[in-house]
């Protein structure tokens, strides 16, 4: 079974090389959507998205609800793609949500899926200390997640400037 997540910075092209990894795919695609459209710009980003992806691909939203919405998708598609944990984390922490049993949750999700999946995630740990507690403790727990994640797939790849590098 393929396991893939897809590291990278704000607009590294990871959801794009992530979304056409999955194409090269038969039949149907979830995509599982962990924004919420909280404001016009967001509004527009997510229409864009889903211009972008086409009809082959059936969205599902889950802001909180990831786990379970890998579970059910992965009983009507032939591949998932999530984008993205990094949203879903924030989504957890904002709503004070237990984010280890959450991220405990989400790896049995991803380790059980009975079909291909691709997880996106920010890699967050790149830049300087925070200077707040809530923005370090962000930090702290995306970068425990993609430890977690990264250890349950079967591929990482971290995207730069558009270009992939293999980790794992």
């Amino acid at each position: 079974m393929n396991r893939l997540l897809v590291l990278g910075g704000a607009r590294s092209g990871k959801s794009r090389y992530a979304q056409r990894r999955m194409e090269t795919r038969e039949g149907r695609l979830a995509y599982i959507a962990t924004a919420e459209a909280g404001d016009a710009e967001m509004v527009d980003r997510i229409a864009r998205h889903r211009q972008d992806r086409g009809p082959r691909w059936h969205t599902v939203e889950a802001p909180i609800t990831l786990p379970s919405a890998i579970d059910e998708a992965s009983t009507h598609a032939e591949a998932i793609l999530v984008d993205c944990l990094t949203l879903w984390l924030s989504n957890l922490m904002l709503g004070d949500h237990d984010v280890i049993e959450a991220g405990n949750a989400l790896v049995r999700s991803v380790r059980q899926c009975s079909v291909p999946i691709a997880l996106i995630a920010n890699e967050v740990g790149l830049s300087i200390v925070p200077e707040n507690a809530l923005a370090r403790r962000f930090r702290d727990e995306a970068g425990w997640l993609n430890q977690k994640i990264a250890e349950a797939a079967d591929e990482v790849v971290f995207v730069a400037a558009g270009l992939p590098l293999r980790l794992k």
